[in-house]
């Protein structure tokens, strides 16, 4: 059995902060991490090249922008293949693991159905990353080595920020293909917010309306509503509220070679405009009717 690489075990996940936060908001990058273990590369079917097509490349430094602005950033160290934080702690597929499953795990979730569970089995769509069935207790060992530290940090910052300011909001940042297979090409942007359930609708409009300023096509909660990040922390009615931005590759890198394209400094300075007006909307009905409930 493999356990958790000791360098994420180590250092799960790197939290910016500014020396004071001087706005209601945090920012997250759950899938922009990029510490492959090496016996994890040595299970997988794929090349490395090849397994970091689901990563969010680099949007944890287009949105490091948020620390100057005076909002804290966490973001994840581990990659998105190797264990993803924007699921339940459990959505595990049975058929992936040589053993039997503990009976509460959510083994028929929509996400697990498409390969896209806690412990993934695919990347790009199809392709399987495995070469063998994993042992059960070595997703175990992740759920609590990475899986746990990422959502206690994240828990701790939103309950500060709600302390301090009365309310707070979560800007969870994300990136996708520039087009799915068999479709036309997505929009610049893609804001979530479980059809304005898990946050406040001036803010998804503030929003949309900012990055439309700036020149951006921009879709609401199409393809992408908000995962369970979204889900789970946005609650309106408490002070909290939580929105998922997508972004399309497209815009920033070459997504056959993983790297950055000539427009990568353009979108930078953009998102940092788009921040700055964000974190400074205004405060009016953000706050809630009601506390905010113990995690």
């Amino acid at each position: 059995m493999t356990t958790t690489d000791e360098a994420l075990r180590d250092r799960p996940l790197t939290l910016l902060q500014p020396a004071e936060q001087r706005v209601p908001f945090v920012f997250d990058s759950p899938h922009s991490g990029r510490t492959y273990p090496a016996d994890f590369l040595a299970a997988s079917r794929l090349s490395r090249q090849a397994i970091r097509k689901s990563e969010d490349f680099l949007v944890d430094e287009l949105f490091a922008c948020a620390v100057p602005c005076g909002a804290p950033l966490l973001a994840a160290n581990f990659p998105r293949a190797y264990l993803d934080v924007n699921r339940e702690p459990y959505e595990l597929d049975p058929k992936m693991f040589d053993g039997p499953l503990p009976p509460f795990v959510n083994a028929r979730s929509m996400r697990v159905a498409g390969g896209l569970g806690t412990i993934a089995r695919i990347v790009s769509e199809t392709e399987d990353i495995y070469g063998a069935k994993l042992q059960v207790a070595e997703a175990f060992d992740r759920i609590e080595a990475l899986y746990r530290p990422y959502h206690a940090a994240l828990r701790r910052l939103l309950a500060a920020t709600h302390v301090t300011f009365g309310f707070a909001v979560l800007v969870d940042c994300h990136s996708m293909p520039s087009a799915r297979q068999g479709t036309r090409g997505r929009p610049d942007f893609v804001l979530g917010d479980r059809y304005a359930t898990s946050c406040a609708p001036q803010i998804t409009w503030a929003a949309s309306e900012f990055l439309t300023d700036l020149g951006y096509a921009v879709e609401i909660n199409k393809p992408y509503a908000g995962g369970f990040i979204t889900e789970h922390y946005g609650r309106p009615d408490n002070g909290v509220h939580a929105i998922q931005i997508e972004i399309n590759r497209g815009l920033y890198m070459d997504e056959t070679t993983l790297e950055r394209n000539d427009h990568f400094a353009r979108l930078a300075a953009d998102i940092a405009r788009f921040v700055q007006r964000l974190v400074s909307i205004p405060d009016a009905g953000l706050a809630g009717s009601q506390p905010l409930a113990a995690e």
